[in-house]
């Protein structure tokens, strides 16, 4: 593309899961968009975050033409095992919530797929485009500053979404307009592993020990992505590979004698624990989605099924913005401003409970540890509480709560 275009429907920020799935779901529908990603093609295709996803999620992947591959390679699961004293417990997930099953398929293979998609045969997808400017939001045509190439651009918009993360433009806009970001800190951090060694279980296993807590996960029938709980400050170059293994080994098993397979760890990191919710999502012609509104602690595996969610509830809203008259068409907008903050709101209080529930605080005192552990009970002992725990984890709940 010898220049970046001047005009366009709708001007989006950010190529993560949010953006590229909205730009997606506009092009099939007929309106015109461009996507702006501040990093090259290459960092954004191996950017490593989550994996599970939801059924909602798989659903729309495949109603836009994004779920080939994931069709072919991902791994669907029926449910989750809890561990904890002593004792293992799956939950069937398809059993409790109607059929619902779990895909796990990670998100960098989703950004390639939706990437490749784009640059076929979607809307212009600007890469290295470094946005510092959105302006006129309260206008008809707002438009995005982005410098490219070493050159400064405009692109004007009817409306502009920004899908550009916690520290992106959309973010730091509503808080200068006066928006209010909620916090929630925890006091532990997540040492997260990729190694190449087959899942040690054909699951994703929760378990709370007395030791703290440990997810086992996995990525392919080759590669597993594990965690364990570790306090705020610990730097990846305090464990060796082989107390890595140890440490989970003991946690994973939680007093049972199930063993874990190890092999070759390709990548180490440590993931803080927050939560972030940015209300409203909306200034002026500007709406924002996924990360750049809210951001979740990764127990509950919301974060990129929250984001995919936002880009098609935006979509529907952009849609009816375009075909309404305007007053009804500012209506759907604002619509969807309200309706995401209650939805991120309903999956930060589920992400929170599985966060408090599965870890061990510092300090935390026997009569809080039993309750914790009373309430792992009340989920694998009660079928009521079992399918609503279920209905949540798998996103079948959202709609109902609001």
């Amino acid at each position: 593309m010898s220049a970046p275009p001047q005009d366009t429907t709708v001007g989006i920020i950010g190529a993560g899961p949010a953006g590229l799935a909205l730009a997606r779901l506009l092009h099939l529908a007929g309106v015109d968009c461009v996507v702006l990603e501040r990093r090259d093609r290459a960092y954004i295709e191996q950017r490593q975050r989550a994996g599970t996803l939801e059924p909602a999620t798989v659903e729309l992947l495949r109603s836009i033409g994004a779920a080939e591959r994931l069709d072919r390679e991902g791994l669907v699961l029926d449910g989750i095992e809890l561990r904890f004293a002593g004792r293992g417990h799956f939950l069937d997930f398809a059993a409790l919530a109607d059929g619902a099953r779990l895909a796990v398929y990670p998100q960098t293979k989703i950004v390639q797929d939706l990437v490749a998609l784009q640059t076929q045969d979607g809307p212009p997808l600007l890469f290295e485009a470094d946005v510092h400017t959105v302006s006129d939001l309260d206008g008809p045509r707002p438009t995005i500053g982005f410098r490219m190439a070493g050159r400064e651009h405009s692109l004007r918009c009817r409306y502009i979404a920004a899908c550009d993360g916690a520290y992106g433009i959309g973010r730091s806009t509503v808080l200068a307009a006066g928006g209010h970001l909620q916090e929630r800190t925890y006091p532990y951090s997540w040492y997260g592993i990729l190694a190449d060694v087959a899942p040690s279980t054909d699951t994703l296993l929760y378990a709370r020990s007395d030791h703290g807590f440990a997810l086992h996960s996995m990525r392919s029938p080759t590669v597993s992505r594990l965690y364990f709980q570790v306090p705020v400050d610990h730097e990846p170059e305090q464990w060796t590979d082989e107390a890595i293994w140890d440490e989970l080994a003991l946690r994973l098993a939680a007093g049972t004698d199930w063993k874990l397979e190890r092999g070759p760890i390709t990548s180490k990191a440590v993931i803080a624990m927050s939560s972030e919710l940015l209300a409203p999502m909306k200034v002026g012609r500007m709406l924002l989605a996924g990360d750049a509104a809210h951001v979740m602690p990764p127990t509950g595996a919301k974060g990129l099924n929250l984001a995919v969610a936002d880009a098609f509830a935006l979509s529907q809203a952009l849609l009816a913005a375009e075909t309404a008259e305007t007053a009804d068409g500012e209506q759907s907008l604002e619509h969807y401003a309200r309706e995401r903050v209650l939805q991120a709101r309903h999956v930060e209080r589920f992400s929170r409970f599985m966060t408090h529930t599965m870890h061990i605080a510092p300090g935390e005192d026997e009569e809080t540890a039993a309750r914790r552990l009373g309430v792992l009970e009340r989920i694998v002992g009660s079928p009521g509480t079992a399918q609503l725990f279920a209905r949540e984890y798998v996103g079948r709940s959202r709609t109902e709560a609001v």
